[in-house]
């Protein structure tokens, strides 16, 4: 019998799908003939070979010895959270019973019209101490309404062009001198025009910045709590507590402190030779009730500049308060005014209250605080300035202004580089300022112009979109005549 061998396994060949080898086999006449590709194997290049070598070579976990790091560098590497004020939640107290009742009978007189909330919260006081009013609490509120939309503005009003107007006429009457602050004689504010063009441009830092920070109640009923705070506020450096002599034969810094002084700030010998230590390449030491100052490298140049560096040198206090003034204020107790302006810094000092405290730089209350409190200092700084000069404006139109300078989140001066240069319209751009050049680009870049503003219309003359020109119905005359009869 035949022996059956079976076929030796053959490994499969290796493909190279670059480089493919044609197979031809003899074919049969009247057949077409079969063509196999084989693929034919290439070697990696030499890096990648080595880069997958390595990588199968690699050690197992368990033989690598783990590397130490030491903990001061994690420590360094970690970085510090960004300190951010956020106040405590407020808890709000519950409704009575009677003024739940009274809230829903208005609620069910209103249906899907609208009332401003102070509104309804002042007709529910005043019903619950007063049941004459609780009687007659449907005519209230259908009075409310009727005068409510009296009082509202009308469709496709010019709002922008009034707000402008009413601002910008008293705006003229105002003067171009810088007064002191009602009531701190010793510090200088910046009021009248100058001040309001501050506001409206946005500037990055006001010409005279202050604050006007409140205390917390046990702190601002007791006067040592609040000088306390105050010496923590106000910057105090060396030449403010202390003499500063050089010796130039024996090459050494005296400084002799002022004891009235540091009384009066509460400082001590020992915090100003802890402070001077910091400075590098001396040392200090206290003789006689006055302090030493030796260099390690004795010389004319480095002791001059050891003895501009202590003048500068900071003992106590916040970076920008100048100076503060502590005033016992009428139902309210002691308040503490700062010249200068540093809102992130003074928050952080324990018996400030954080909810009082402001300051007239806008941009660190948009920075600390956010954009909605930056809102309402514009509001209130642009109305003080405006009133205190006897100005009376209606604050909606300065409400509509620092909605405009708010709207996007950040505070935008009303001018080319703000509002008014990025709007979408070209002529509106050329209009304000550099008309040439809002004219030229806008030429290059092949913009075109909706004509769907004020300024846009008025200068191609045509109707404005607003008012009774945003109104595209006509009067049918043969209609009315007839309606007439």
């Amino acid at each position: 019998m035949a022996k059956i061998v079976p076929k030796k396994k053959t490994a499969p060949k290796k493909i190279d799908k670059k480089h493919p080898v044609v197979s031809k086999k003899p074919v049969s006449k009247g057949k077409k003939p079969v063509v196999k590709t084989e693929l034919k194997e290439k070697p990696l290049p030499l890096k990648k070979g080595k880069v997958l070598k390595g990588a199968v070579e690699k050690k197992k976990p368990s033989q690598q010895k783990p590397q130490s790091v030491p903990v001061e560098k994690k420590i360094e590497k970690k970085k510090e959270p960004q300190r951010t004020f956020v106040p405590p939640p407020v808890k709000k107290e519950e409704e009575p019973k009677e003024y739940k009742a009274i809230r829903t009978d208005i609620n069910k007189i209103l249906k899907n019209q609208f009332l401003p909330v102070s509104i309804i919260d002042g007709v529910i006081e005043r019903a619950a101490h007063d049941k004459k009013i609780e009687a007659k609490i449907k005519n209230i509120v259908e009075k409310a309404l009727e005068e409510y939309a009296k009082n509202r503005i009308d469709p496709t009003e010019a709002c922008g062009m009034i707000s402008a107007q009413s601002i910008g006429e008293p705006g003229t009457q105002m003067t171009m001198r810088t007064f002191h602050y009602a009531g701190v004689a010793e510090i200088n504010v910046t009021l009248g025009l100058p001040r309001l063009i501050e506001i409206v441009d946005a500037r990055s830092t006001p010409s005279t910045p202050m604050m006007n920070i409140y205390l917390r109640d046990e702190y601002r009923i007791n006067p040592d709590l609040a000088k306390e705070i105050a010496n923590k506020i106000e910057i105090t450096r060396l030449t403010d507590v202390a003499d500063i002599e050089m010796d130039l034969v024996n090459i050494f810094i005296s400084i002799k402190p002022n004891k009235k002084t540091m009384e009066k700030k509460g400082i001590t010998t020992e915090d100003l030779l802890e402070r001077i230590q910091t400075i590098r390449k001396l040392s200090a030491k206290i003789e006689k009730e006055n302090i030493k100052v030796i260099l390690d490298e004795p010389g004319y140049k480095a002791l001059q500049n050891t003895n501009e560096t202590l003048k500068n040198l900071k003992i106590k206090g916040i970076d920008g308060i100048k100076r503060v003034i502590i005033r016992k204020e009428p139902n309210e107790g002691y308040v503490i005014y700062s010249e200068g302006s540093n809102l992130k810094e003074v928050l952080d000092i324990e018996g400030v209250d954080p909810y009082r405290t402001t300051t007239n730089d806008i941009h660190a209350i948009a920075r600390e605080l956010g954009i909605e409190a930056a809102r309402n200092m514009i509001i209130q700084e642009a109305y003080s300035t405006l009133s205190e000069q006897g100005l009376n404006v209606d604050m909606r139109h300065i409400m509509l202004v620092a909605d405009v300078m708010t709207a996007d989140g950040t505070v935008r001066a009303i001018g080319r580089h703000g509002v008014s240069g990025e709007k979408s319209s070209v002529l509106s751009r050329a209009a304000f300022e550099i008309t040439v050049n809002h004219l030229l680009l806008a030429s290059q870049r092949g913009e075109s112009d909706e004509l769907n503003g004020v300024a846009e219309n008025i200068i191609v003359g045509q109707p404005v979109n607003l008012g009774t020109g945003a109104i595209e119905l006509v009067m049918d005359s043969k209609k009315s005549k007839q309606k007439g009869k």
